[in-house]
């Protein structure tokens, strides 16, 4: 089934629940949690026209629905509304990602690769991953998913400009047809040309979604359909001869398509399709002013089907090695099914609790099988894991405590994982939480079978599971101060580095113990209406083999203006921001394998990034307009994204944000 298909399924299906004319009633508020400031009012409310009879009834042509009745659901059953204000968190997320990019380091092209100045050790998955890890920074995750719940139709259009040639456009829309069923369709897409040869990016993401509850709501249904295609070219980055034109800053090679690459013949894809569904059913719902009993049947069933694909018109042994053949096309696919059944369970003495059963059928390899040295490597890793797991939740005296487990009981993967969590909100304005997590898992697929035209990149392993424990600790007092700390244990930690013998790039694993220590403080200091917001985190890793590299400081720094104009006709926001970590062995890049490879040779950083920025909000309509990286022809050439990978230079780019409510 194609994306065409899919859509044309949606309009028909919309078209015949049209066709019913069920009349849109009030939506039934459900608990929110705000995300608009309470200093800053949002563009849709409620309003009520005097009546015939003098009453102040509302009618239904002379109401309008409160933006708070505009729900989104995340896949966590946290709820939230629709945010329309300009925030400085606003600007933050206003990127190709559309979420908080900080610890992320951008390439030159928009649709790239990100490089990570951070890591999350926290884990719940049983399973290992799919691999091409560098490809996944825009693919839509289960848990990416928002599910939606809204009185009259929502649409937001999104737009950003990119470099050369192209632009970037995200469209959404929802609609209830009924107060119990609900639709939404979004499509992302992304052309961008570059700015250096070989590096045009072709992205798409489409997303559809569908939410129904029966008029007794014992009976509830949500689920996805993704479809995912993520094109790169690859250059492999500028050749080491260039270098020196590069951090010299020479004129002649500021037209950044003059610069050599490794090579111009090499794309890569990653592309992906799911089908997901989840469903309950209430056995029973009893309420009364002594005790609260439930007790409900779920159900989640999950199919995904995805590619990694390099090809190369002619193979270039000087940079992978020895090759096979003479033009190189290899495919990675995993097919995934996914089956959980739970029992839950819920009373107000004890709390939620929840017992489940899954079971995952997985299909890895490639299409081909590899003899190497006389020794033939097996081309599928294929079979069936059954798992168990446990899920509880209660609010104690003003604490909210949570735990989770799991446990792969039968199966060729052995996996394990314990979370639990303690948080309490004094008021609105203090909270705070601990949590612990142990896990333990098996590598990514690609680390443990990878099959490649290229001699040297042709591996079979039979690697340990990757143990880590994190504690972690988070205190917030309004804007002031929101302080997380974690501090993480990693046991037979597997990365990818330079094989000495073949020079190439392989995966190994560390026996050894890593310590990984992380503390990060965002604040905001405003003085009438200026701000400053701070963000800055420390990092220490102890690591006898060196596998884990990241900067010790990281910071962003904003100073900027907001006010109301024209009769608070307009908002603007505008200020400068700026980006800062400090010098560390950065991590290279593999386009081959698309994954990030550890180096120890070379460091870079201490090099600032400022931005200026001016934003406004006219009603629903947020524009953004941003010089990025304005000081690049003065305070020196020496911005990398990855070694041979030069950072964005200085460039102007704008774009809008705009909801429409029908």
């Amino acid at each position: 089934m194609n994306k065409l298909s899919v859509l044309l399924l949606f309009l028909g299906t919309f078209c015949v629940l049209q066709a019913q004319n069920k009349s849109l009633g009030n939506i039934s508020k459900q608990k929110t949690i705000a995300s608009a400031p309470a200093t800053t009012q949002d563009s849709t409310a409620i309003r009520r026209e005097t009546s015939q009879s003098g009453t102040n009834k509302p009618s239904d042509k002379n109401l309008k629905a409160n933006i708070k009745d505009y729900l989104i659901i995340s896949q966590n059953r946290d709820t939230t509304y629709v945010d329309t204000t300009l925030t400085i968190q606003k600007e933050y997320k206003f990127n190709y990602l559309r979420k908080d990019n900080f610890g992320l380091l951008r390439f030159s092209n928009l649709g790239q690769t990100y490089n990570s100045l951070t890591y999350n050790f926290g884990n719940t998955s049983l399973m290992p991953g799919f691999g091409a890890r560098a490809k996944h920074f825009n693919y839509t995750e289960i848990s990416d998913v928002n599910y939606y719940r809204v009185p009259t139709p929502l649409t937001e259009l999104f737009f950003k400009t990119a470099f050369e040639q192209g632009q970037l456009a995200d469209s959404f829309f929802t609609i209830n047809t009924s107060p119990q069923l609900n639709f939404s369709v979004e499509y992302k897409g992304l052309r961008s040309l570059g700015k250096y040869q070989n590096i045009l990016a072709s992205t798409g993401n489409f997303t559809f979604t569908t939410n129904y509850q029966t008029k007794n709501k014992k009976y509830n249904m949500r689920g996805h359909i993704t479809m995912q295609d993520l094109l790169n070219q690859e250059n492999g980055g500028i050749i080491d001869d260039n270098i020196d034109e590069f951090e010299n800053g020479d004129p002649e090679f500021l037209d950044r398509s003059i610069f050599e690459v490794n090579f111009q013949n090499a794309e890569s894809m990653l592309k992906g399709k799911r089908f997901h569904l989840e469903h309950d059913y209430k056995l029973i719902n009893k309420a009364d002013s002594l005790s609260l009993n439930k007790l409900s049947f779920g159900h989640i069933i999950s199919f995904e089907d995805k590619f990694y694909q390099f090809d190369q018109t002619a193979a270039d042994t000087d940079y992978f090695g020895e090759a096979f053949v003479s033009r190189v096309q290899e495919r990675a696919t995993l097919e995934n099914f996914y089956n959980q059944l739970q029992l839950n369970y819920s009373n107000n003495i004890i709390g939620d609790v929840q017992f489940n059963i899954s079971h995952n059928n997985y299909n890895y390899g490639y299409n081909k099988i590899i003899v190497l040295n006389g020794n033939s490597i097996t081309n599928r890793l294929k079979g069936n894991i059954y798992a168990a797991g446990a899920k509880y939740n209660k609010q104690y005296k003003g604490f909210n405590l949570n735990g989770e487990a799991g446990i792969n009981f039968a199966g060729n993967f052995e996996g394990n994982f314990i979370k639990a969590q303690a948080s309490f909100n004094l008021n609105n304005d203090i909270a705070a939480s601990a949590s612990l997590n142990h896990s333990s898992k098996a590598p990514n697929y690609n680390t443990l079978l990878y099959h490649s035209d290229y001699i040297n990149y042709n591996w079979q392993n039979n690697f340990s599971n990757t143990q880590t424990q994190q504690l972690a600790f988070n205190a917030k007092y309004k804007k002031w101060a929101n302080i997380t700390v974690d501090y993480s244990t990693i046991t037979n930690y597997v990365y990818f580095k330079q094989n000495e013998t073949t020079q190439q790039i392989n995966p190994f694993q560390n026996s050894a113990t890593i310590t990984y220590l992380r503390a990060k403080l965002e604040n905001e200091i405003k003085v009438g209406k200026f701000a400053l917001n701070n963000t800055i985190m420390y990092q220490n890793v102890q690591d006898p083999n060196n596998s884990l590299n990241v900067p010790e400081f990281n910071t962003r720094n904003t100073l900027y203006y907001s006010n109301h104009l024209f009769k608070k006709a307009l908002y603007l926001q505008t200020g400068l921001t700026v980006n800062y970590f400090t010098k560390y062995y950065m991590n290279a890049y593999n386009p081959l394998l698309a994954e990030f490879y550890v180096q120890n040779q070379t460091q870079y950083g201490d090099f600032p990034l400022i931005d200026f920025f001016l934003n406004a909000k006219i009603r629903q309509a947020r524009i953004f307009f941003k010089t990025e990286h304005f000081n690049s022809s003065f305070t020196g050439y020496n911005f990398y994204s990855a070694p041979n990978y030069p950072y964005r230079d200085f460039i102007i780019r704008f774009g809008v944000v705009w909801n429409f409510f029908m």
